[in-house]
């Protein structure tokens, strides 16, 4: 149920961000609910989850390889007797994060034209040549090559500080709670950090996902004035000139419910599987040779 309600706050959250500047007058009044309410009316309910398969493949690709990045070298910290520390955490996070985006960036390029299915009549569009994360992959390296597969990489690399910001306040609240005796920390607790930490990094990094989905999306509105191989500055200046500072925020309520609430669930489920599984170990005696 999280992951439909987190689906369809994405959906409008993306559509709200990449409407504003290509059909200003007649979104610039809307909120994230206003956008989902018409895209409902306009295009059906079935518009809010489309998509929807290929975002649950690219989620699971793209938290297996950020975890088990993150926690490998986690594990080589603890294996070279390092103390942790936020600033550790923080250079494990971005390691993580620059691994992550180089891995997944072509799945996100396929899922943000896919969700954006439906705007063929107001920019043009090549989204309708493909329905799964398969096709997209082959026919964005064919017509477009490795460029159009890595469509706002550059971004992507800067928002490594995203994750990284998120695993740094979590291991540093973790740590906090830990070392004043809360070796029984409830899950609450846990969905409870790991929200307040999801929220602090979404909020410092949220005008460079606008951007991020904006060059995914592909820059062929004609009204920008850009040329299609627009890069992260010239699209920072335009939405500056054209929306002001409120435009770089615009679906930032959508994203925080939509980004915490996941993120909570997901901070809350790993540490009960971890203990559980360290439980098991401890009863069994260790793992076996």
């Amino acid at each position: 149920m999280l992951m439909l309600i987190d689906r369809n706050l994405a959906c409008g959250q993306i559509r709200l961000a990449n409407l504003s500047i290509e059909e200003p007058e007649r979104r610039k009044a809307l909120s994230t609910w206003e956008v989902l309410k018409q895209l409902i009316a306009e295009e059906g309910f079935n518009t809010l989850y489309r998509g929807i398969v290929p975002v649950l493949q690219s989620l699971c690709i793209s938290n297996f390889v950020y975890f088990y990045t993150f926690h490998s070298m986690k594990a080589l910290r603890a294996a070279a007797d390092v103390t942790p520390s936020a600033l550790s955490d923080l250079l494990l996070g971005s390691l993580a994060g620059v691994v992550n985006v180089f891995s997944t960036t072509p799945f996100w390029v396929v899922n943000t034209r896919l969700k954006m299915k439906g705007l063929g009549h107001r920019v043009k569009d090549n989204s309708t040549h493909y329905d799964n994360l398969l096709d997209g992959l082959m026919y964005i390296g064919r017509t477009e090559g490795a460029k159009g597969l890595w469509a706002g990489a550059l971004p992507s690399l800067l928002l490594v500080t995203n994750p990284a910001i998120q695993f740094m306040v979590y291991e540093s609240l973790k740590r906090r709670l830990l070392a004043d005796g809360g070796r029984n920390v409830s899950s609450v607790t846990f969905f409870a950090i790991g929200a307040v930490a999801k929220a602090v990094a979404t909020v410092l990094t949220y005008p460079l996902q606008v951007i991020q989905t904006k060059l995914r999306h592909g820059n062929t509105d004609k009204s920008l004035d850009l040329p299609p191989d627009t890069d992260m500055l010239q699209m920072l200046l335009v939405m500056l000139k054209k929306q002001g500072l409120a435009g770089l925020f615009r679906g930032l309520e959508a994203k925080l419910l939509q980004t915490v609430l996941t993120a909570a669930l997901m901070f809350m489920t790993y540490e009960k599987i971890a203990r559980f599984v360290t439980t098991l170990l401890v009863r069994g005696g260790g793992p076996r040779k």
